[in-house]
């Protein structure tokens, strides 16, 4: 009940009749609140015209464009087409459309409102929102705005979209006309783009070609010609081949650097070994200009021949860093050798002197009679000035040969007391001392009547040597007092090493002998003795294995120089000068590690081991110098090869072949090498940049056959002969073609080939079916002769009249021999066998023009097919010349009925007009 009371009460709008529904809708009041929502509700009944009533009552489309997010219908999308369309009255203003068009994203609507605005701005604005390009296309075809279809037109960029476009719309012939423009402007963008990238492909294959040349004089010339090209291209390159690009510019780049950076290393190599020279000169003049300056003193002393030892092995050193990396030439290596023999003929000289000096000494001492004997054993040389007791014995041998035989030279006596003054005044005792014996013994050797003041003079200056001597050893009592504590604290010493024990005990024994005789007494030699004795004592065992192990050192370098000795006097001829370099460096560390020896030993085994090491680096020089002399020739036989007229194939054998013996030579001297392999790598490359060349050259002329062979394709595929005597056009075609071969192998070759012989073969058919159309028309120029032979033949079967029919003029020389035997045949030939042949040439020329036959004359046909095949000896005749023999046989062919001749030359006149429209 209460059920029936609600809807007996409801409001109308909620009436359960739809119709009763739609009418109440014109009762509500949209102002009001109550009645809007109302009105809100019946926008989503069930039925779609209380639906479409309900809505018509609203007029802001915003409030439409809300509801569509949520519940959307086709009565709500229509009600707002027709709001934002302007197509009903009470539509809102255009500026307010136009406002809600920016937030609009619904396709459907923008498509419709493009279609059905009332404003041209607003369809603009709807299209600017629609960016699907098959609706631009339907819009710019079919929209009734013209401004719409050009701007929809405009937006349209794909080709196929362009394409479409173009062929669609015809209602508008602009936007026709400017789609096909820009679809000629795409293609040819398109065509520019792939020419420029088949530029692009083409430079980069070139550049990177460029990039695996080795370096030649117009390398850089190329590379920058070819950069150039890539630059002025406007396409934008991929980024694979950006890629390629940089990286085979940074391989011409380094071809370049490297070739710059082998002729700066060159030019050093050449300043180095200029430099080398100047070094070796100057060495060689600093060891002469030493042995000179020797040779030029007045007396040679221990500080002389230890400089001259000290430059001779400093500049032997220089000498053997400079002949590893540069070999000398043989008058310098001849001056450095004599030289060097200079040098140590002067040291051999002063060891002789050093060994002798003791006993010398005690000769001038004591016997005087033995300064012969020990001048003798030193055996010094003439050329070089004495040593101090050399000289000292030698003034006294003379003296004494000169007071045996001449008088006594006084002013001498006095010039050698003036100079025994003057060495005490600079305090030299010991060479004081020396001179005051020599002067004290040739004073007592003069007669007492001759000594005169001499002899005072010389006590006088005794006393002042003896003052000297008491001074001397006034100075030194505190220092040997000073020793002996040191050396006694060292013979207590325990904790030290043994070897640092020895080095401080030489050396204070040492201190202790160069103070000679000076305050020294029995008592203080004594304890210093005894010290010395308790360090030996100590040091005895480590004595013992010194002793042992320089033993064994000096077995080694023995050994060592036995070996070497032995490496030099039997050389091999093919010795490496590398492996020899080897062996003289190892030689001379095992020398430094085979240290020390026993010191009597060290100097004559030190010369000749420095003896060895000369004769060897003599010998690394002169094998350095021969493989330097080979390679040279080798380098020779490059350059003659570079210049020798052979295939570039058998040049390149040959420079590998060089390339093996240059590797089978070694190594010429470090500096020499580098610069000869650089020079000969240099030839080679050369070498092999010009096989790569002429490949490339090939290659190039290959490409050049093949674009030329492609031009001549597309020129010939584009061309139609037009008259019969363009076959010689054909011909010369032909003939260029063949010239071009042979193509290089590939495809692409085949292929041109393939198409070439299509093309030929093409316009020589369509050659043939022009001379078959020649012949064709010729029917017709012999027409009216074959009328007027027919009129004749048909009078001399009708009434016997036999008459000539007139020979026109300019007749071929064939028609007129078939033209006479016609006219014989009138008069003896059979018609019934002219019928026959009549017909067999109908039949004929129907082959001829391709045409069907009528069953009756299948007999025919085959009668021809075979006279054709045994005419052609098995092969079918030419066409044209076939249908020049049945122009002639028709002429010939008589007596002919006129009756017969109308039955067949309708028949003849419409198949050579086959003939000739088949050309056409």
């Amino acid at each position: 009940m209460s059920g029936f009371f609600r809807r007996f009460f409801a409001p109308r709008w909620q009436h359960r009749d739809p119709r009763v529904r739609h009418a109440a809708i014109a009762q509500l009041d949209i102002h009001k609140s109550a009645d809007r929502h109302a009105l809100e509700r019946l926008t989503h009944d069930a039925d779609a015209s209380v639906r479409r009533e309900a809505l018509a009552q609203f007029e802001d489309p915003s409030t439409l464009l809300e509801w569509l997010g949520t519940h959307d219908s086709p009565e709500l999308r229509a009600r707002l087409m027709q709001l934002l369309s302007g197509s009903v009255p009470g539509a809102p203003p255009l500026t307010q459309r136009l406002a809600l068009l920016d937030t609009l994203n619904d396709r459907d609507l923008l498509v419709q409102l493009v279609e059905t605005g009332d404003n041209q701005e607003l369809r603009l604005t709807a299209l600017a929102k629609l960016d699907d390009e098959a609706t631009l296309i339907q819009q710019a075809r079919d929209n009734g705005i013209a401004v719409v279809r050009h701007a929809a037109a405009e937006r349209v960029s794909s080709t196929e979209g362009l394409q479409r476009l173009a062929r669609e719309a015809r209602r508008d012939k602009i936007v026709t006309r400017k789609a096909r423009e820009r679809l000629q402007r795409q293609r040819a963008d398109a065509a520019e783009t792939q020419a420029q990238q088949a530029t692009r492909k083409r430079l980069l294959e070139a550049l990177e070609a460029h990039a695996l040349h080795a370096w030649e004089p117009l390398y850089g010339a190329r590379y920058r010609h070819l950069v150039r090209e890539w630059e002025a291209l406007t396409d934008t390159p991929s980024d694979d081949q950006e890629r390629r690009f940089q990286e085979a510019s940074q391989r011409c780049h380094k071809t370049l650097s490297d070739h710059e950076t082998e002729g700066h290393a060159q030019h050093q190599a050449i300043q180095r070994q200029d430099e080398a020279a100047r070094t070796r000169e100057a060495l060689v003049e600093a060891l002469e200009d030493a042995v000179a300056s020797l040779k030029q003193a007045s007396q040679l002393t221990h500080q002389d021949i230890d400089s001259l030892r000290a430059q001779q092995r400093l500049h032997g050193e220089r000498w053997l860093a400079l002949s590893d990396h540069y070999p000398p030439e043989d008058d310098i290596q001849t001056r450095y050798a004599e030289a060097q023999a200079a040098c140590q003929h002067i040291g051999d000289a002063w060891d002789r002197a050093s060994t002798q000096a003791q006993a010398l000494e005690a000769a001038l001492r004591d016997d005087h009679a033995a300064i012969d004997d020990c001048l003798t054993r030193i055996d010094w040389p003439h050329d070089l000035p004495p040593t101090p007791l050399i000289h000292e014995a030698r003034q006294l041998r003379n003296a004494e040969a000169a007071n045996a035989s001449t008088p006594v030279d006084l002013s001498a006596l006095r010039t050698d007391l003036d100079k025994l003054e003057s060495q005490l005044d600079r305090g030299t005792l010991k060479t004081a001392s020396r001179l005051h014996r020599q002067l004290r013994q040739r004073i007592d050797a003069l007669p007492r009547a001759s000594r005169g003041d001499l002899e005072a003079h010389l006590k006088r200056l005794g006393a002042r040597l003896a003052e000297l001597r008491d001074w001397r050893g006034f100075v030194a009592g505190p220092k040997r007092t000073q020793l002996i504590e040191s050396i006694e604290a060292l013979a207590e010493d325990n904790e030290s090493p043994d070897a640092e024990r020895d080095r401080r005990h030489r050396q204070l024994v040492k201190e202790w002998a160069a103070l000679g005789d000076a305050a020294a007494t029995a008592e203080l030699s004594q304890r210093f003795r005894s010290a010395s004795q308790r360090i030996h004592a100590a040091l005895n065992d480590w004595y013992q294995q010194r002793d042992a192990a320089r033993t064994r050192n000096l077995e080694a370098r023995e050994a060592l120089c036995e070996q070497l000795e032995e490496l030099i006097a039997h050389p091999d001829a093919q010795a490496d000068p590398d492996v020899l370099r080897q062996i003289r460096d190892r030689a001379r560390e095992q020398w430094q590690q085979f240290s020390p020896v026993p010191r009597e030993h060290a100097k004559p085994l030190g010369q000749r081991f420095g003896h060895i090491r000369h004769e060897l680096q003599t010998l690394i020089d002169r094998r350095a110098n021969e493989i330097g002399e080979a390679k040279r020739g080798l380098i020779a036989e490059a350059e003659n090869l570079m210049e020798a007229d052979m295939p570039s194939s058998q040049r390149t054998e040959a420079a590998k072949a060089l390339q093996s013996r240059w590797r089978e030579l070694g190594r010429a001297a470090k500096g020499e090498e580098q610069m000869l392999w650089r020079h000969f790598r240099g030839l080679c490359d050369r070498i092999f940049a010009a096989r790569e060349a002429e490949r490339e050259n090939r290659a190039q002329k290959a490409q050049a056959r093949l674009d030329d062979m492609q031009a001549l394709i597309d020129r010939f595929d584009a061309w139609q002969p037009q008259r019969a005597d363009d076959s010689e056009t054909l011909e010369s075609a032909v003939r260029d073609a063949e010239a071009l071969e042979p193509l290089p192998g590939g495809r692409r070759s085949e292929g041109m080939r393939r198409r070439w012989q299509g093309i030929v073969r093409a316009r020589r058919e369509r050659l043939a079916q022009l001379i078959l159309a020649e012949q064709a028309e010729r029917w017709t120029r012999l027409r009216p002769l074959l009328d007027s032979h027919v009129a004749a033949d048909d009078a001399s079967l009708r009434d016997g009249q036999t008459a000539d029919v007139a020979l026109p003029e300019g007749m071929p020389q064939d028609l007129q021999d078939a033209h006479t035997a016609r006219n014989a045949a009138r008069r003896e030939g059979d018609s019934e066998t002219a019928n026959h042949e009549l017909s067999r040439l109908v039949v004929q020329v129907a082959l001829l023009a391709d045409e069907p036959v009528a069953a009756q004359e299948e007999p025919l046909r085959l009668e021809v097919q075979v006279a054709r095949l045994n005419n052609g000896l098995g092969q079918a005749p030419q066409p044209d010349q076939e249908l020049a023999d049945v122009l002639r046989q028709l002429l010939e062919t008589g007596p002919v009925a006129s009756d017969v001749w109308a039955s067949r030359v309708t028949r003849f006149d419409s198949l050579f007009d086959v003939i000739a429209q088949r050309v056409a």
